[in-house]
């Protein structure tokens, strides 16, 4: 058949006798012209644009900006498209159905959109390059193909063309959106003024844009790219080249920062507020607020909701159309040819065809998956603008918090954290989900209608199984929640536990007691087992219901239907019921979360409003308010308080001046020399009881006050009373006003009510020992050094691995008090104000570091600035110091004066003080001994001696075959971060047992068959030739296989879905216990080596993964899985040429996953890590309330929480745009995958049930695969910790095993005591220097032997070599004739005693910690308390010995908890006990008992003493010195000291 234009079927085509534009043919060509003109125009510009444009790959930010009307002209430009296409499809049917092709029938179509596609190509291009003169081309173009449609459709109105033929319609939408397009380019003109007029408008890109560090685009880029994602491309690609960081994703755009959002919400709650202000009883509504603040954008995703909604409802109903048509084209071959002058369609006629069906349902799935998309988008955007909203409207009522509501207990920290951890992320969550709540009644709904419509009341039936079913799902939904927290109070106990044993391992060890403790954390493993099985059996419950209501459902009303109806079911109806079950099911399923999230909010929203209408502290504009208020104040005043202050010598004040008015009348400079006074002040905690009361002082400036008095009689509360942090009941607080002489005026005003404050409490940030000390204040070296130097931190800061640039604080390394101490003190002194208060400073320090600072940082750094200090301390020696002193007495003012003064008039007083001053230089002499900062320095060094070496454990991103290839190149980089961890998968799923996991993988492949099975059933059923006279038997055989079917496939479900938890459970409990019982088996060197938070993340963390987040990921993961596979296994059987179609699509997948899931990690661990530092920053924040207020440091700190707040929402942006990005590709993937089938099906089906069962299987696929590739990635995170506990299960453990048999060792032995040590070599591990060399020692039975020597000398060593937790690798130490190294681990453990340099309690009761194994009775526990001289302390507690210990013994002190572990050695009747530096941490009263039990209940047992002082070895039988590992000297004290030059005498003289 030859090709002509107009057709040569018909001699008229060509015929113009009556007027050009009579003749159709004609005018089709005419339409020709304005896209051919638009065509040649833009041709040429958009290539010389691309030529030039290769060189600027990326969007010129500078230019980028948005013509007026730029959204509308997309949205009209797409729906011109779309009619195009109708079209060009109207084109062809008409066509086909003439003689000859008429290519003037769809020709032109196919050209306009050709060039409607080039026309908004070019329009981008224009706009991007910000060139709007070019858009005259367009311009033109829109009015030519206006008048061109014009004239056809009045054509088609003179020759009476009917309205219901669609090419009318489509003539007149296309006359309409050309109309609409050239006004659009009118308003342009207008608007920008670039042609027309002599001064065209000049324009700026908005201010995101012209910032470079925003890389956040959504909001900027066309609608196009904002509907696909297309902008994500360069960093998702990017991701596979490097990691993604902070600096990858920069900052957010200013509308989405947390500041712009916290202003819309907060003024929208004062609205609120001003609203119910005259209802005292009515609390201002967040709803409303929130409502108010980001309503506009929630109705915006409800619209794309519900548009998505409904097009989802394109799919059963073109699935209908289609086997429908599928059918009466197989039925009625024949198909008659139209006349070409009548050759108009019908707009039923043209629906009527399958393929214009197949290419509408590709259109409607790719419009409804945009819109859902768009939906979920805009939802998740608008729920982090509120989470930031709502986390800056939190912290900034924490900064104004009273301090009485914390401290009573009515807001606890606790709640604080809760509230922007957990309430915070349940509103953004809710909010996420909320257009589902009116969303998917309507959709439920419609469903029900569309089902009626297909099947009648059988369809009811169905319908009503589901809605039934629904409660269930919720009452499961909540057992979970249930089931949740069980689990959690269970673990939190459990790691409990498990702390305790990391922090004792030692001692655990040396006792060989690690079994006993063991079983304990397996008991409560087991609870938590118990209570993860509820969780297991609610979760595949949960599953079931999900998988088998649809199954259930279309059972019921197939079965109804069968026996209800006459007419056959037919494939059509069953088909696309089918898939209206499957629309139907999964609203029902999420309702049940969503009203369970709804429920959430409500009490979250509760909790917030509760949180931010608690009282606040009082307005303070006096300390930093007008000044001349102040001075006014003073003024009125003067005549009772102020007196010229000599600063050279402290004031003689008499307390009887202060009765009568002084005479003369001050000068108001000199006002200055009081910087703060208190007249007739009553203050309160809150609770309206006077907490000081009757409060007159003054502090003088420029000089130093302190505070003295009991414990507990209001010290601190003063202080925070002058800071306004208490309720004045009555009285004032006056600042004296600004020195105005002062020169710099500006300069002293800055930090003039600024108060530097040291609180009793040390509160360190979450930041380096450098920025905890500057807090915020410009860096001065010269000042940093001294202040340090004043607080004698450097020794200290020399121990810290990174200097003072270590993170501190909670998450940093941990200090102890006495350090933690000396930082804030250090702060206080370093920060330029001319008010210091420090609360008790020298409370946890000892005396040579109380004396340093009080000389070097107190008197001499504070005095020579003329700084105001007032001192609260209990030190009495360094009353002298001081120049004015205040003595309080139960919440009272007892004196106020300088010592002089006290000692005239109060000689009582004075008295007192003198004789506790004489006891304080006792303790001293005591104390100078015990050096405690040594010893903190020691603790600290101890903790971070294991960092410095190499933690090779924590390798982890190294893949086990990493080894071979060392080179560590951009490649195999790459190829690890793209690769699956399919070896950790392996070793997780055999974990589980092999039998469990044969039963998941054989039960889920059954299952699957089932259900394809059932689905393949129905077609055969429906498809068969319906003939009359056998519908009753067949009908019965096939709704009774259908049935069995059915309830097979419910069975299975149920199966697979407990086999998955199950084998997750047995794998979690397996992983767990296994790496329980490695870790306690592991040497102790292992301990060292590797930070106890990390060890505890594999039991916290790493464990809770494996718990609870795999096995849902895994099950998620196989169903998706195999539901694809099996869809395209039925596509392919029904149709095989769908394979050849599925390699593109597949190829395409497999970059979209790979691409994703590398990204998608990165993105995750962003989140994740951006998290941690602003909870951080919340829970810092309200813990140090007083210090940041008295600071006045408020403003800084926001800043801070802003910019936390912004780093986390961005990552948590980018991840969700991730996710869409991904989602909308898969399900574009998958409306090609259901366009192939549904043309391959309709051209190559074998009959119309297989062409519906297709379909079916082609729209299931769109919603699982993005489910596939999600999954994928959450596993792969998910692997991570299965990774991480198994780095751990390949340590090396001790070796327990002996050559001796338990049994061959002597019950009793060691009897005697006697030691020989031949020889001896030892080191920590094969590969480290020995620490002890050829060491040869001969100890007789019952000799109290000294060890000494400089620090690093090996003398613990030994005492570990005993008990073999260090490699002997030659010599031997033999007791009492048996070799220690053929001993089994625990018998020789189990048989010496050793008391420890560091005491360790566990929590439980008393008798739990001297005897574990529960051997002993009760009399020989009490004799050994009473040798620990402690039966008196522990009779007097309740209980007794079942008296409760806390946590690490935390409710002794450190002298009784030493004590203790000396009563727990004693128990143990071993006739050796070994004392490593078991003094150095307690006090001379303790020591003096420890050394007379020593001699006295020890007499007859070997004691080996490892001295931390030399002293206390002089009066020992026999002294071995080492040195550097080497035995030097080895004899009695007395003997030794003979020697002048001897080790021992030297370490004598320097320790005396």
């Amino acid at each position: 058949m030859r090709l002509s234009f107009c057709g040569n079927d018909n001699a008229s085509a060509y015929n113009i006798s009556a007027g050009v534009l009579r003749n159709v043919c004609f005018v089709d060509a005419l339409n020709l012209v304005p896209h051919v003109f638009l065509l040649f125009i833009t041709f040429p510009i958009l290539f010389i644009g691309w030529g030039s444009q290769s060189s600027k790959v990326q969007i010129h930010h500078n230019t980028w900006l948005h013509f007026p009307g730029h959204n509308l002209r997309w949205i009209l430009t797409f729906t011109l498209l779309f009619v195009h296409v109708c079209e060009i499809a109207e084109g062809i049917v008409s066509d086909t159905q003439m003689k000859s092709r008429h290519l003037h029938l769809f020709l032109p179509a196919i050209m306009g959109f050709v060039a409607a596609t080039v026309s908004i190509v070019y329009y981008h291009n224009i706009e991007t390059s910000n060139f709007p003169k070019l858009l005259l081309a367009l311009f033109l173009y829109w009015i030519m193909a206006f008048v061109t449609k014009t004239i056809k459709l009045v054509r088609y109105c003179q020759d009476g063309v009917p309205f219901s033929q669609l090419r009318f319609c489509i003539t007149g939408i296309m006359v309409i959106l050309y109309g609409l397009l050239m006004a659009v380019e009118i308003n342009v003109i207008r608007v920008r003024r670039y042609v027309f007029f002599m001064n065209p408008q000049k324009v700026k890109p908005p201010e995101d844009l012209q910032d470079l560090g925003v890389r956040f685009l959504q909001p900027f880029v066309n609608l196009l790219s904002k509907a696909t994602y297309w902008w994500m491309n360069t960093l998702i690609i990017s991701a596979h080249k490097k990691p993604v960081d902070l600096k990858a994703i920069g900052k957010l755009p200013i509308a989405m920062r947390a500041l712009t959002n916290y202003v819309c919400l907060k003024e929208a709650y004062e609205e609120q507020k001003k609203k119910v202000a005259d209802q005292p009883n009515r609390s201002p509504s967040i709803w409303l607020a929130m409502y108010s603040a980001f309503g506009r954008p929630i109705l915006l995703s409800s619209t794309f909701r519900y548009l998505a909604d409904l097009l989802g409802f394109a799919g059963p109903l073109c699935i209908s159309g289609i086997v429908q048509g599928f059918q009466n084209t197989t039925n009625n071959t024949n198909t008659t040819e139209k006349n070409p002058s009548n050759s108009y369609l019908s707009s039923e006629e043209f629906l009527r065809n399958v393929y214009v069906l197949a290419v509408l349902l590709f259109l409607a799935l790719i419009l409804q998956r945009t819109f859902l998309q768009a939906s979920y988008y805009v939802t998740t955007e608008t729920g982090i603008n509120l989470r930031g909203a709502l986390l800056a409207m939190i912290y900034n009522k924490i900064l104004r918090l009273s301090t009485s509501n914390l401290s009573m207990g009515e807001m606890t920290l606790g709640q604080i954290n809760n509230l922007v951890a957990i309430e915070t992320n349940q509103l953004m969550w809710f909010l996420f989900l909320c257009p589902n709540l009116w969303a998917m009644p309507v959709q439920i709904i419609m469903g029900v209608i569309l089902l009626y419509n297909l099947l009648g009341v059988s369809a009811l039936v169905g319908a009503a199984v589901i809605v039934l079913l629904a409660p269930i799902q919720y009452f499961i939904a909540t057992k979970l929640a249930e089931a949740q927290k069980s689990t959690l109070d269970y673990s939190t106990e459990r790691l409990k536990k498990t702390n305790e044993i990391l922090k004792g391992i030692k001692l655990l060890k040396l006792y060989a007691w690690e079994h006993i403790f063991c079983t304990s954390v397996e008991e409560t493993r087991m609870k938590e087992l118990t209570s993860l099985k509820t969780f297991a059996l609610h979760t595949s419950l949960s599953i079931f219901m999900n998988a088998a209501i649809p199954i259930a459902a279309v059972l019921a009303t197939f079965v109804t239907y069968a026996y209800t109806n006459v007419k056959p079911l037919q494939p059509a109806q069953a088909f696309a019921s089918l898939s209206l079950f499957h629309i139907l099911v999964t609203p029902l399923f999420l309702l049940s979360t969503v009203v369970r999230f709804a429920v959430k909010a409500i009490i979250s929203v509760q909790k917030l409003n509760e949180f931010l209408l608690s009282d606040e502290i009082g307005d303070d504009s006096w300390r930093g308010g007008d000044s001349s208020v102040a001075y006014e104040s003073c003024k009125k005043h003067t005549g009772l308080h102020t007196k010229a202050i000599n600063r050279r010598q402290p004031l003689r004040y008499q307390l009887e001046s202060y009765e009568q008015p002084t005479k003369k009348q001050t000068r108001p400079v000199e006002i200055d020399d009081i910087a703060i006074k208190v007249t007739n002040g009553y203050f309160s905690w809150g609770s309206g009881l006077a907490t000081l009361s009757n409060i007159n002082i003054r502090i003088p400036t420029g000089q130093m006050t302190m505070i003295v008095g009991q414990v507990g009689c209001g010290k601190s509360s003063l202080l925070l009373a002058i800071l306004g942090e208490m309720q004045t009941l009555e009285g004032k607080v006056h600042w004296s006003n600004v020195n105005e002489s002062e020169p710099s005026f500006e300069a002293s005003r800055r930090n003039r009510y600024s108060v530097a404050y040291a609180a009793q409490k040390p509160w360190l940030l979450n930041a380096t020992v450098e920025e905890n000390i500057i807090f915020g204040s410009p860096f001065n070296k010269q000042r940093y050094k001294a202040v340090t130097d004043a607080c004698s931190l450097q020794p200290d800061i020399d121990l810290l691995p990174f200097g003072d640039q270590t993170e501190i604080g909670e998450r940093g390394i941990n200090l102890s008090g006495g350090q933690r101490q000396r930082i804030c003190v250090a702060r206080a002194l370093y920060q330029n104000t001319n008010i210091v208060f420090l609360d008790d400073p020298f409370s946890a320090l000892d005396i040579h570091l109380s004396d340093h600072l009080m000389q070097e940082g107190i008197l001499k750094f504070l005095q020579e600035d003329k700084r105001t200090l007032v001192l609260v301390t209990h030190k009495l020696q360094y009353l002298p110091h001081a120049d004015w002193i205040i003595a309080m007495k139960d919440g009272m003012v007892l004196r106020e004066g300088t010592l002089k003064d006290i000692q005239n008039k109060d000689v009582e007083l004075y008295e007192h003080w003198k004789t506790l001053m004489n006891r304080q230089d006792q303790e001293l002499e005591k104390d100078m001994e015990a050096d405690q900062t040594t010893l903190e320095r020691k603790t600290l060094r101890r903790a971070m001696y294991p960092r410095e070496s190499k933690s090779q454990l924590e390798d982890e991103d190294e893949e086990e075959e990493e080894e071979e290839d060392e080179d560590d190149n951009m490649s195999t980089v790459l190829r690890l971060r793209t690769k699956m961890p399919w070896k950790t998968c392996w070793r997780y799923l055999t974990s589980g047992g092999f039998f469990l996991l044969f039963l998941m993988i054989f039960s889920k492949l059954l299952k699957h068959s089932v259900i394809v099975a059932i689905d393949y059933w129905l077609a055969t059923w429906t498809s068969m030739d319906n003939a009359n006279e056998v519908r009753n038997v067949d009908d019965t055989y096939h709704v009774a296989v259908f049935s069995i079917l059915s309830g097979a496939g419910i069975v299975l479900c149920l199966i697979t879905s407990l086999t998955v938890e199950w084998m997750g459970l047995t794998a979690a409990k397996n992983l767990h216990h296994n790496l329980l019982n490695k870790i306690i088996l592991g040497p102790i060197r292992f301990f060292d080596m590797t930070p106890l938070g990390l060890i505890l993340n594999r039991f916290s963390a790493d464990t809770n993964i494996i718990d609870q987040h795999i096995p849902p990921t895994l099950e998620s993961l196989t169903r998706s899985t195999l539901l694809c596979l099996s869809a395209i296994g039925m596509i392919s059987y029904a149709t095989p040429w769908f394979l050849v179609a599925l390699v593109p699509l597949g190829i395409a997948f497999y970059f979209i996953q790979k691409y994703f899931r590398v990204a998608s990690k990165d993105l995750q661990e962003l989140d994740d890590s951006t998290q941690l530092p602003l909870l951080c920053h919340f829970s810092e924040t309200a813990e140090g309330l007083t210090t940041i207020r008295a600071f006045r440091h408020e403003a800084r700190f926001k800043q801070r929480m802003l910019e936390l707040t912004d780093t986390n929402n961005i990552a948590y942006l980018f991840l969700s745009a991730a996710n869409r990005w991904l989602e909308v590709r898969t399900d574009y993937l998958g409306a090609c995958i259901v366009l192939t089938a549904a043309v391959t099906s309709i051209t190559e089906g074998p009959n119309s049930g297989f062409v519906g069962l297709g379909l079916l299987y082609a729209l299931t696929i769109t919603n699982y695969l993005n489910w596939v590739v999600r999954n994928l990635a959450d596993l792969e995170v998910q692997m991570g910790a299965v990774k991480k506990v198994h780095s751990f299960l390949n340590m090396e453990s001790e070796n327990y095993d002996g050559y001796l048999d338990p049994s061959q060792v002597p019950k009793d032995w060691p009897q005697e005591g006697e030691i020989k040590i031949e020889n001896l070599c030892v080191r920590y591990e094969n590969n480290l220097k020995p620490v002890l060399k050829h060491v040869k020692a001969y100890i007789k039975p019952g000799q109290k032997v000294g060890i000494c020597g400089r620090t690093g000398s090996g003398k613990s060593s030994l005492s570990l070599a005993f008990f073999r937790m260090v490699d002997i690798f030659d010599g031997r130490i033999v007791i009492d004739g048996i070799d220690i190294s053929k001993l089994p681990l625990h018998t020789l453990r189990s048989r010496l005693s050793i008391i420890l340099q560091d005491p360790i309690l566990f929590s439980g009761s008393i008798r739990f910690n001297l005897d574990p194994e529960c051997k002993c009775t009760d009399d020989r526990l009490w004799e050994a308390l009473e040798i620990a001289q402690l039966k008196n302390m522990v009779k007097s507690l309740p209980g007794g010995l079942d008296a409760m210990v806390t946590e690490g013994g935390e409710n002794f002190s450190v002298g009784q908890r030493q004590l203790f572990c000396l009563a727990r050695a004693f128990v143990r009747k071993s006739s050796i006990l070994i004392m490593d530096e078991a003094t150095a941490s307690i006090d001379m009263a303790t020591e003096n008992i420890l050394q007379k039990v020593v001699m006295t209940a020890f007499a007859d047992r070997t004691v080996v003493t490892i001295a931390h002082r030399v002293s206390h070895i002089l009066d020992a039988n026999i002294v071995l010195v080492l040195s550097e590992g080497f035995l030097v000297e080895c004899d009695t004290a007395s003997n030794l000291l003979l020697k002048e030059d001897g080790l021992f005498t030297t370490l004598v003289k320097t320790h005396k």
